[in-house]
C-alpha cells in the first residue's frame, strides 16, 4: 500500500499579493520542499480559510507571507491545520493540543 503524502492548501491573499502568480510559484516550491501534495480553494468563496482548509482535509495551509493571514484568521486556521509560510520562513503549529481545537 502507498501512502500518501500529506495536503497543503495553497492560500494568496488578492488583496495583499502584488504578484499573485510569483507567489504561487513560491507557495509550490515551498510545499515540494516540505513534502506536501498541493491544493487550491476556488478563487472566489465567502468561506473562511479554515473551514477550506477543512474541507480540503489539508494538513497545513501554505501562504507567500504572513501578511496573507490576519490574525483571526491565522487563529482559525491553527485550529485544524498548521499553517506555513515562505517569506519570512515560518512555521504556526496548530492547536490540536488544546482541548476544543481541531475537532
Amino acid at each position: 500500500m502507498t501512502a500518501h503524502p500529506p495536503t497543503a492548501l495553497g492560500w494568496i491573499d488578492p488583496v495583499v499579493s502584488v504578484a499573485p502568480d510569483w507567489d504561487a510559484a513560491r507557495v509550490r516550491r515551498l510545499a515540494r520542499r516540505l513534502g506536501y501534495r498541493l491544493v487550491w480553494p476556488p478563487e472566489v468563496s465567502l468561506i473562511p480559510l479554515a473551514d477550506r482548509a477543512r474541507a480540503a482535509e489539508a494538513d497545513a495551509v501554505i501562504a507567500p507571507s504572513p501578511a496573507h493571514l490576519d490574525t483571526l484568521t491565522l487563529d482559525a486556521v491553527m485550529g485544524v491545520a498548521d499553517v506555513e509560510t515562505v517569506e519570512p520562513r515560518m512555521s504556526f503549529a496548530r492547536w490540536s493540543a488544546l482541548p476544543g481545537y481541531g475537532e
